[in-house]
């Protein structure tokens, strides 16, 4: 299946933070954007992130693995199934674990399952291609956050930086017509993103995050805890790169001795800090930086990231853009690449030795 013209593809995520699943229709081209289409958010009950949460770090066949992807199958067919007028899915499914040092990962979730239940073509498995050419398997937004940058008439380099569990940020030149051209994009995870302040806040406060930045806030960063964090040598490897959620794990154990506001403080510096750190691998600083993910709410962190960067720092709204939304619609854009044939990432963006066409295409049976 290659079609020539524009499709409706229904994107979905479910992200490194657990909260839920975003599912958000997009039409295009695989190249351009043509329009942005209905959006909603199912959120993982409390029992099902905790079945998600104890599969985290396992591979398939082992203990829990199973029982994580039925919930996150079963999540994404009750959101998908309320949509209307998509032409195919593009489905991420929930990482469990990303190893790309041992050219692996794992999100759990089938899509010949999800192709069974919806009857219509499901594009997943975006990830193995790339790895097994090499590639760290993330990020994969680049190529959407280009086609983003088109599509708001941006004319000088911007960058966008996605705050999940794991932080990741894409450098776009919109003068290059094609993503996938040199010097178009230069992606790479800054660091960890709210997954340690969540962590933080489940750990002594029993709540799922750091409600606007307010307890962060309150505190004062530990300047040596910061410094130890930057020292890590993550920072000091050339992009591409990329992250497993449990790589800076350590961060809440750093921050054990600190009282609560302090650490979150501490904890909210370092996710700042590593993202000023990544301005060192940009050709030029970009005209603007553009924050989607949950972390664009917690205002003390947006406040931190305006004193790291040297360009006004700003939620995607402002650019007309769903920050809640632009994963999901990233794997619909994506989805319609791999049906045309077309690249889903490159060596500026993983790292892959050369352009590679992730995904595969599950249909649903004929009747």
């Amino acid at each position: 299946m290659k079609p020539a013209g524009p499709l409706w593809a229904l994107g979905t995520m479910s992200g490194t933070s657990l909260d839920g699943v975003d599912a958000a229709l997009v039409r295009t081209d695989g190249v351009r954007i043509i329009e942005f289409g209905a959006t909603d958010y199912r959120p993982y009950k409390e029992k099902e992130r905790e079945i998600l949460r104890a599969a985290l770090g396992r591979w398939p066949g082992e203990p829990g693995v199973e029982e994580a992807a039925e919930v996150v199958e079963t999540a994404h067919a009750a959101l998908l199934s309320g949509f209307a007028g998509g032409d195919v899915v593009g489905f991420h499914g929930q990482t469990l674990a990303h190893e790309p040092e041992f050219h692996r990962t794992h999100q759990a979730g089938s899509g010949a399952v999800l192709a069974e239940v919806l009857g219509m073509p499901v594009v997943w498995d975006f990830r193995s291609a790339d790895l097994r050419l090499g590639g760290q398997g993330a990020p994969l937004a680049p190529y959407f956050h280009h086609a983003c940058a088109r599509w708001i008439g941006a004319e000088e380099p911007l960058a966008v930086l996605n705050l999940g569990g794991v932080a990741n940020i894409t450098w776009v030149d919109p003068d290059q017509d094609a993503p996938e051209a040199e010097g178009a994009c230069i992606a790479f995870d800054t660091g960890p993103g709210n997954a340690p302040i969540d962590d933080l806040m489940r750990l002594r406060r029993g709540l799922p995050r750091d409600l606007d930045g307010a307890l962060a806030a309150a505190g004062t960063a530990d300047a040596a805890i910061v410094q130890r964090f930057l020292a890590h040598p993550y920072f000091y490897r050339v992009p591409p790169k990329s992250l497993d959620r449990s790589g800076f794990d350590w961060l809440v154990t750093a921050v054990a001795e600190l009282p609560d506001a302090d650490a979150a403080a501490t904890l909210s510096a370092c996710v700042a800090a590593a993202v000023g750190r990544g301005l060192e691998h940009f050709p030029r600083p970009p005209a603007r930086l553009l924050v989607s993910g949950g972390g664009r709410h917690n205002a003390t962190l947006m406040a931190l990231l305006a004193r790291e960067m040297p360009c006004p720092v700003e939620p995607v709204e402002a650019a007309g853009l769903n920050g809640d939304m632009l994963e999901a619609q990233a794997f619909g854009y994506l989805a319609v690449r791999v049906l045309r044939g077309l690249p889903t990432s490159g060596p500026a963006t993983t790292g892959v030795a050369a352009l590679v066409g992730g995904g595969q295409v599950s249909e649903p049976a004929k009747a």
